[in-house]
């Protein structure tokens, strides 16, 4: 019925009410053959319905924002490793179970110092650098100065190291996330450091046992 009505003007004026919705489109076409100044106001309109549009959108930039707050947990990601790498290239406990190193594995007791063993020939300082400092504060002048890396390269000793970290929890943290790590196609082993104590308390340590 409505294809039929057409013929009378009014009609027709109405159908251009009725389109309402592509007022812009329409007015574009338009005015193409205005000035300029014209066409600005336009597209000021049209910026203005997608600024709207946009704003729809804000929740999706947020989590942009929650990845950025992310990466600056790990303060300085490119310099270290980051926790996903870690977990990544680790061991499982089953794997574990399959080398000989790890056969009589014990944790030790905890202090703020871990020695790793196993280490392959390539590894240098700057490696267990990339790894080990991502538990250290560097905006610290303490945790900076505490952090010390001891890499053994010759002797009996070869294929070990000593580091230093801040205090003992950082270093529990480093020992439960780094051991079993492989670092050029060998797994770490990371203990706590067996801290020097005075002989007499370790005497009185094997009498309480």
């Amino acid at each position: 019925d409505v294809f039929e009505q057409p013929q009378h003007i009014g009609h027709k004026k109405i159908e251009f009410h009725i389109s309402t919705d592509i007022p812009a489109v329409l007015q574009i076409n338009s005015e193409k053959e205005d000035k300029n100044g014209k066409r600005v106001h336009l597209y000021a309109a049209t910026e203005e319905i997608n600024n709207t549009g946009f704003g729809r959108i804000f929740p999706a930039p947020s989590s942009n924002d929650k990845m950025e707050t992310e990466e600056e947990e790990d303060e300085i990601p490119s310099e270290f490793i980051s926790r996903r790498d870690l977990e990544k290239n680790r061991l499982s406990r089953e794997e574990m179970e399959k080398f000989s190193v790890f056969k009589n594995y014990e944790p030790g007791d905890p202090n703020c110092r871990i020695y790793v063993k196993n280490l392959a020939k390539q590894v240098q300082e700057k490696d267990l650098k990339f790894i080990f400092g991502r538990y250290v504060d560097f905006q610290s002048e303490v945790e900076r100065n505490m952090f010390d890396i001891r890499l053994m390269k010759e002797g009996r000793m070869k294929g070990q190291a000593f580091i230093g970290l801040p205090n003992e929890k950082a270093a529990a943290k480093a020992l439960k996330e780094a051991n079993g790590y492989v670092l050029f196609e060998k797994p770490m082993v990371v203990q706590f450091a067996r801290s020097a104590r005075p002989k007499q308390d370790a005497n009185e340590g094997k009498r309480k046992k």
